[in-house]
């Protein structure tokens, strides 16, 4: 997708450079302009590439989305003050016999050729955030067909999986009669485990699920994995929330649950995993703290997988509204996710 964006943003930025600015300037009188004063002809079109390329640089429609409007006119102010210090440049007076007429027909020259030079602004500015608009929202396209690719691969991994739910559970429960009785440990890891299934294949189709039943998901995939661990790895998991049945997406927050136990639980060394999720007044903050036991090597070249594919599926489901941010500091990794829910 990234190749595609490339491409995409180069021949844009070329038919910008190669035929909308030599179009604008030749079919305007802003061509006579290279004849009777070329500095003047070099600076006007160096700013008009400049504004451009600042404005598809700082990309707009992100700061609208995000709600950053004083930006946005600081922007748009500092463009307009710089285009009107540059119709101030001090072109040579004309000469005609009557000073009178050459003031006179300086000041309508300066004005036309003001005048020539704030509608190309003008247009160069509406080109720049047509494109802009345009551009994010193909990338914005390009995103939500990678997601939903990346959903109908991981669901069509399951159905390959399951060869019929009905009879998996079916088994299952089989199998939890056979173990009943003889291990209280045993039937506890089972329970959790059906019930995590059954919370997978419940939610693969949907969209949205109350809060209660992630944070139940994620309580009993802790306790499964602290069923295998001994007391090395200590585990802290809290949660205040004002509204369990406000809406999130299914298994969002457990990527980062995983990746935590994943690198950061251990047998044989002491290890700490602290798991905090606070919903207030419809805004949502998760973090995860973890040692990282698993070689430093192996975790930097593992561990941006799932952060990537969990930053994608936020910037479509969330944009301009959720920040992601992941430290590693002094053999401790961090990820702090914060979503404004409604």
């Amino acid at each position: 997708m990234k190749s595609i964006e490339n491409k995409t943003s180069l021949i844009l930025d070329l038919f910008f450079c190669l035929v909308f600015i030599p179009i604008l300037v030749s079919l305007g009188p802003a061509h006579y302009w290279f004849q009777q004063w070329p500095l003047f002809s070099s600076i006007a079109c160096v700013y008009l590439y400049g504004c451009y390329f600042l404005l598809m640089k700082i990309n707009m429609p992100k700061l609208l989305i995000s709600k950053k409007y004083y930006n946005i006119a600081g922007v748009i102010a500092i463009l307009v003050i710089i285009t009107y210090l540059i119709s101030l440049y001090p072109l040579p007076d004309m000469d005609f016999v009557t000073p009178a007429l050459s003031e006179y027909q300086t000041q309508l020259r300066n004005f036309e050729v003001s005048l020539t030079l704030w509608l190309m602004f003008s247009l160069v500015m509406g080109y720049a955030l047509t494109i802009s608009f345009v551009k994010e929202l193909y990338d914005q396209l390009l995103l939500k067909k990678k997601i939903e690719a990346q959903r109908d691969k991981a669901t069509l991994a399951l159905f390959k999986a399951q060869i019929s739910p009905h009879f998996m559970f079916n088994t299952l429960n089989s199998l939890y009669s056979l173990v009943i009785g003889t291990s209280e440990k045993a039937e506890n890891a089972f329970i959790k485990f059906t019930e995590l299934l059954k919370y997978s294949y419940v939610t693969i189709e949907k969209e949205l699920v109350t809060l209660s039943d992630e944070i139940d998901y994620i309580q009993n995939y802790i306790d499964l994995q602290i069923i295998r661990l001994n007391k090395c790895t200590v585990v802290e998991w809290e949660y205040d929330v004002d509204n369990n049945q406000i809406k999130v997406p299914p298994m969002l927050m457990l990527t980062f649950v995983e990746n935590a136990f994943k690198y950061g639980a251990s047998t044989n060394r002491n290890c700490l995993i602290s798991i905090h999720l606070t919903v207030k007044n419809g805004n949502l903050h998760f973090e995860t703290a973890n040692n990282i036991i698993k070689h430093a090597d192996e975790f930097r070249k593992d561990m941006p997988v799932g952060i990537e594919n969990c930053k994608s599926r936020l910037m479509t489901l969330f944009p301009g509204k959720h920040s992601l941010t992941t430290l590693e500091d002094n053999g401790v990794f961090k990820v702090s996710l914060n979503i404004q829910l409604s």
